[in-house]
């Protein structure tokens, strides 16, 4: 392994980080003339786009985001592997968790993007379909449960370095590095969905919370 093998390693994050820097809500908002940045609840993600755009906004957007973690890790991981510092599963997943940093803090737009969210899941339902499901159960359970889509994505991220590393052993150092550092950006990118709701003032959907319909109750 030489400089040059380095050299291809660092091109193929920053081609990820620019590609991820296109965020989905950000391009559509301004074919309709808005930054979904200063409505609803600020972010650039696609619950914000749901509540404050409407359902095909928030689709296209959701799509976006997710697709280009997959053409970072399906499509930039792949190129000229040989010789590379990383293997090709780590480079896939190192591509992915760039492009979800550019998601995160976007070039293209002052580097004020959305949470990374869609972005690790297109990423992690490529590579590691099973794991994937583990954390869309875990999501969908505690959004049922809670009806809090911040606390529902935080723990389905904190689920992805335990599940790959139950379904997916013997895992590589950088492999189970890679997946802590996505779950801490997700953290990370959530505190202020975290700190709402230490406060009390997250918001809730009512709708959602299946199982508190289920048996009756009602949260505050």
């Amino acid at each position: 392994m030489g400089g040059g093998a380095v050299i291809v390693l660092l091109a193929k994050l920053l081609a990820s980080y620019l590609l991820g820097s296109v965020v989905g809500s950000l391009l559509l908002g301004r074919l309709r003339g808005v930054d979904i940045r200063n409505v609803g609840s600020g972010n650039a993600g696609a619950t914000n786009a749901l509540r404050t755009q409407g359902k095909l906004f928030a689709l296209g957007t959701a799509l976006i985001d997710f697709g280009k973690g997959v053409l970072a890790a399906a499509l930039i991981a792949p190129l000229a592997i040989v010789d590379s510092p990383l293997g090709l599963t780590e480079t896939q997943l190192a591509c992915g968790l760039a492009a979800a940093v550019g998601h995160c803090y976007p070039l293209y737009h002052g580097f004020r993007g959305g949470k990374g969210a869609g972005t690790l899941i297109g990423v992690v339902l490529w590579m590691f379909p099973m794991v994937a499901l583990a954390m869309l159960a875990v999501w969908l359970l505690v959004l049922i449960s809670t009806g809090y889509v911040g606390l529902s994505t935080v723990l389905a991220g904190l689920c992805f370095p335990i599940a790959l590393y139950l379904l997916q052993s013997p895992l590589s150092a950088g492999l189970a590095s890679m997946a802590v550092a996505a779950a801490a950006l997700l953290v990370y990118t959530h505190r202020s969905n975290l700190a709402r709701l230490r406060a009390g003032n997250e918001h809730r959907f009512e709708r959602v919370r299946l199982l508190a319909l289920l048996f009756g109750r009602r949260g505050p």
